[in-house]
């Protein structure tokens, strides 16, 4: 029979372990913290006019290089989990647990949120330090169902990311780093995608991140309500539904097949 409580507090035990290789590589931590925040400042800086107009260019950008480093953070992170086993040298250990995979997955979800959110906030703080934004129209509880509901089409996104590793221990890292590339590309992150060559906009049509920065852009800039934006929500909420299902699916087929090959056992 399955115990909530206990599967939640193994998953929370893996967010705590996470979080404590946080610890162990702070300095390598407060180095990529600061270039994310020099990085979107640098963006929000293209946005202005040597006369210091252009305001609402700079929200634009900053708006998409925040949500886009809180979604890069949550699919990397998940994406990348099992190659940090490998690196960590603790993935057999890991996957040979008397512990759930969803239990296993659901923790390095949690994980992946809560660090991305925390970094996501302090880079906004730094930058709202440097510039001054207006976010009076604003409809922050409709930027936060958006932001919840593309948590959950980017953890789907991840999970089936996260299968390349196992597939192959040399080219499945690097393949997941393409993956996140494409989507940065047609997603429209720093640009609308009507500027994208045609076929390319086709493409932009299946990424999460299209309707989440086109939502959560109509959220913040204009103040769009959950009737307003409702098509693009829908479209995230079918994402992550249809999404996590699979990905859970395709990861546990491709850890049967790295521990049948032994793939479990390299380290490269």
């Amino acid at each position: 029979m399955l115990d909530i409580n206990r599967e939640f507090r193994r998953s929370f035990a893996l967010v705590e372990r996470n979080f404590n290789l946080i610890k162990r590589y702070l300095g390598w931590e407060i180095v990529f913290l600061i270039y994310t925040i020099v990085n979107t400042l640098t963006i929000a800086f293209i946005g202005l006019s040597p006369d210091g107009s252009g305001q609402d260019r700079v929200l634009y950008l900053v708006v998409g290089a925040l949500l886009w480093g809180f979604l890069s953070v949550l699919f990397h992170e998940v994406a990348e989990s099992v190659q940090w086993e490998r690196w960590e040298g603790t993935i057999e250990y890991s996957f040979m647990a008397p512990v759930r995979r969803l239990t296993y997955l659901g923790g390095v979800c949690l994980y992946a949120a809560t660090y991305g959110a925390i970094r996501t906030i302090i880079v906004m703080f730094a930058v709202a330090g440097i510039f001054d934004l207006d976010l009076g129209s604003a409809n922050l509880l409709t930027g936060l169902c958006v932001l919840l509901l593309s948590s959950l089409s980017f953890i789907g996104v991840g999970l089936v990311a996260a299968t390349l590793p196992l597939l192959s221990a040399e080219r499945g890292s690097q393949a997941a780093h393409i993956m996140e590339a494409a989507i940065l590309l047609v997603s429209g992150v720093y640009y609308d995608v009507s500027v994208l060559p045609s076929w390319m906009q086709k493409l932009s049509l299946i990424s999460p991140a299209t309707y989440t920065l086109r939502a959560a852009r109509a959220a913040l800039l204009d103040g769009a309500s959950f009737h307003e934006i409702k098509s693009e929500l829908l479209v995230l909420l079918a994402t992550g539904i249809m999404l996590i299902p699979l990905g859970l699916l395709v990861f546990n087929k491709a850890e049967l097949y790295a521990m049948r090959t032994g793939k479990l056992k390299r380290s490269g």
